[in-house]
């Protein structure tokens, strides 16, 4: 009989503090919903101050971004040029057509090769006539200058600046072909430009988040003064340091939100003014280059890093002042 009283009420303590630890985590989720809202109310309050924060901190995350997708929209475009990238191999003097178009199909057969034409001595000049307009000078020479040339396109997969050089030095090796050029010096530069545009990128983003956390920090750090007092009471009647600090979190939450959409906004609004350009110019250029904006992907990412940027300043403006102010 008394095991049986133990047990059930072993069950029914069990019962109570289930219910205990569920009413608790119900009062503190409803508590951070309370003071987010409380907070953002508290903004709200105060549109002027709040709203030049949120621009500043729109202006100071959008900078680095803008100069991202720069970047990503150069290596698109690069990446179009390099779909017309050739190699030129330039064929001794006295090779037949016969053995030029044997040869022609054999570098075509390359794994590396997306194809290959012959180009004929009297083709090329009849070419270089036409675009120099010295058909006088052309017809005045005794013999043709100009060799056979092999015009070769390489695939996707060899754009790469070592495999190119290892295709180079493989044509090299037929015994027809006399030099072959290669013009990769433009394509190496531009891949430097680029990577020093990361380098900048990376250097900018890190100078402009120190700039948000030191706004959003003295921007906490003049809330807290402001409410000095109410911290106190606080403090007074046995509230912790973590039920002080969250409206300050929540604070700072809501400025870098509202700070990520602005940068999002600005991002997006100079991409559409500017893309109308841009396609203009690129097509001059006979290229169907689209100018990429922001994706899924990098506009969440913009966002919570505003978010994080805020809570982060938060936080350190609150562990800083929040332990000076003592009752």
């Amino acid at each position: 009989m008394s095991t049986s009283r133990s047990s059930a009420s072993s069950k029914s303590g069990a019962r109570q503090s289930k219910v205990t630890v569920n009413s608790q985590w119900k009062a503190y989720l409803q508590h951070h919903r309370v003071t987010a809202k409380d907070s953002l109310i508290r903004l709200l309050k105060s549109p002027g101050s709040s709203i030049m924060t949120w621009l500043v901190l729109g202006i100071a995350l959008s900078l680095p971004m803008t100069l991202f997708v720069s970047l990503e929209n150069v290596k698109q475009l690069s990446r179009v040029w390099d779909q017309s990238s050739q190699i030129s191999v330039y064929l001794k003097k006295g090779v037949v057509p016969r053995l030029a178009q044997g040869l022609s199909d054999e570098i075509q057969a390359l794994p590396q090769v997306t194809s290959a034409y012959y180009i004929s001595p009297e083709l090329a000049l009849k070419e270089f006539s036409a675009a120099t307009g010295l058909s006088d000078v052309v017809e005045g020479l005794e013999s043709n200058p100009l060799p056979g040339v092999i015009s070769v396109v390489p695939s996707l997969a060899s754009q790469d600046a070592k495999a190119m050089e290892k295709l180079q030095d493989q044509l090299m090796h037929f015994v027809q072909v006399e030099s072959v050029q290669l013009d990769l010096l433009w394509v190496k530069r531009l891949y430097q430009f680029m990577e020093l545009g990361q380098r900048m990128v990376w250097a900018l983003a890190l100078l402009l988040g120190l700039a948000v956390l030191l706004i959003i920090g003295n921007t906490i750090r003049l809330s807290i003064e402001n409410r000095r007092d109410e911290i106190l009471v606080v403090k007074l009647v046995g509230g912790t340091d973590a039920f002080v600090r969250r409206p300050f979190l929540y604070t700072g939450i809501w400025f870098g939100l509202g700070g990520g959409l602005i940068a999002w906004f600005l991002l997006s609004l100079g991409l559409y003014w500017l893309s109308g350009p841009v396609e203009q110019l690129i097509g001059l250029y006979g290229s169907e280059f689209v100018l990429s904006g922001l994706g899924v992907k990098d506009s969440l990412l913009l966002i919570c890093d505003g978010v994080v940027l805020g809570w982060l300043g938060a936080w350190l403006a609150v562990s800083r002042h929040l332990a000076r102010i003592n009752p």
